[in-house]
């Protein structure tokens, strides 16, 4: 425990044998403070670790777990671990950056997206609100088209009648001037292009 920086250290024995991966800092999460205060003060004099009772490999978590989730009134969901992981991970992206999110919880952003990160009911009503923003950026990028020069050369603006509701006219103009190109072009057949190589 890192006390005057508030955070504490993790050690991952599942990635210790990547470079670089052995352990990580997290934060004191200030919902979490407090109970890590606590279990300080009611640790023993000079003791290394704040949770003892589960420190050993063969300690079946789940069923314990389990059991308190019952006598709190309420049903264990399936996997246990992973999905309060992933409801964590899922709070803090909406706060963090991904990357800083992937640091704290450990693991990178492919399995975060694949495995970890959820859409919530938060989700749904943050995107129920947008359409108010979304209408007033609308309007303001429509009072700035018009006061925005034009990147084009007189040539082009002779071509091409632009007007931002009509995107498309000016496009075509331009297509027989500037061949479209793949942005990530690849040959037709993979195996063919690296046996001719």
């Amino acid at each position: 425990m890192d006390w005057e920086r508030s955070r504490f250290l993790v050690h991952s024995p599942k990635t210790e044998h990547h470079e670089g991966k052995a352990e990580r800092w997290v934060p004191m999460f200030p919902e979490l403070r407090p109970y890590l205060e606590e279990a300080f003060e009611q640790a023993a004099e000079g003791a290394v670790h704040l949770i003892t009772r589960y420190r050993e490999t063969n300690t079946n978590l789940r069923t314990q777990l389990s059991r308190i989730i019952r006598r709190a009134g309420l049903t264990p969901w399936p996997k246990l671990f992973q999905n309060m992981r992933a409801s964590r991970e899922t709070e803090l992206a909406a706060e963090y950056p991904l990357h800083v999110v992937c640091a704290w919880i450990g693991n990178s952003a492919l399995i975060a997206n694949k495995h970890y990160l959820q859409v919530t009911e938060a989700d749904f009503e943050r995107g129920a609100k947008s359409d108010a923003l979304a209408a007033q950026n609308a309007t303001q990028h429509a009072a700035t088209q018009t006061h925005t020069e034009s990147h084009q050369t007189p040539e082009e603006e002779g071509a091409c009648e632009f007007a931002s509701s009509d995107v498309a006219v000016c496009e075509s103009t331009l297509d027989e001037k500037y061949a479209r190109r793949e942005s990530n072009p690849q040959p037709a057949d993979p195996k063919s292009a690296a046996l001719s190589s």
